[in-house]
């Protein structure tokens, strides 16, 4: 590893994610939930369960799920005015709930799910880089455990949930290629990526961006095979928080 990878936060290598945890029920009112904990950055995930569909879905027999995201005020410790007093989401919020949704929906099985819309709330409680990714990590375990909650009051007779999706943000930065971006790292990132992937390893969606120079091949390569790495540790601690919700 790079000499940078030595200087990052908690002394961890390029390959390393920052310390993680994912806290299942964290919410005792939703059907489903969990707090992740990535580094400093913490992300309270909820699902929540209506028996009714959106209009275009209606006596389809298919079920929806959907995702919103949302920072809090003091998320970045500079006051951040809520998107209720603007009168509507900001483009970044709007970007990110649709790369939510459209994460986890690449893993379930809407005719299964039923007539039936599970909603996952995602709201960052502090942000330090990777709220999106850490998001959709937690909100997967969240709409898992709303699933399973289903199940055992006979709403299902199987999950609808065809695999697991997570996600980790990963990028160039001083020439160096780095899994899991701190907020000072992805602030001064050459190349900033997030990229979901399936628990058999598929892609779901790469956002990458080249702030000063173009992105090569080889380190778009490079940056694949780190996130499936650190996709590989969050999808076992996605199991595991699933397994303790369970006990």
């Amino acid at each position: 590893m790079s000499a940078t990878a030595g200087a990052r936060s908690y002394g961890r290598a390029a390959n390393e994610l920052r310390p993680t945890t994912i806290e299942p029920g964290f919410v005792r009112t939703a059907t489903g939930s969990a707090l992740l904990s990535i580094g400093e950055t913490r992300v309270i995930c909820t699902a929540s369960v209506q028996d009714s569909v959106p209009r275009w879905l209606a006596r389809s027999g298919r079920g929806w799920v959907t995702a919103e995201y949302g920072m809090l005020p003091a998320s970045t410790g500079e006051r951040k005015q809520r998107d209720v007093n603007k009168g509507r989401p900001d483009g970044r919020t709007v970007e990110i709930q649709r790369l939510i949704g459209r994460a986890l929906r690449g893993v379930v099985d809407f005719a299964a799910l039923g007539e039936r819309t599970i909603y996952v709330d995602c709201d960052v409680l502090q942000a330090d880089g990777g709220t999106r990714c850490a998001a959709v990590t937690g909100g997967m375990v969240a709409l898992t455990l709303a699933c399973e909650r289903l199940i055992e009051q006979g709403a299902l007779e199987r999950s609808p949930l065809t695999g697991t999706v997570a996600a980790v943000s990963c990028g160039i930065v001083a020439g160096a290629a780095l899994l899991d971006l701190d907020y000072s790292e992805d602030s001064t990132a050459e190349v900033d990526a997030n990229v979901v992937m399936t628990g058999e390893g598929g892609l779901v969606e790469v956002q990458a961006t080249a702030e000063r120079t173009p992105l090569s091949r080889a380190h778009l390569d490079q940056l694949l095979a780190l996130a499936a790495e650190g996709i590989g540790a969050l999808r076992a601690l996605q199991a595991k928080a699933v397994s303790a919700a369970a006990t």
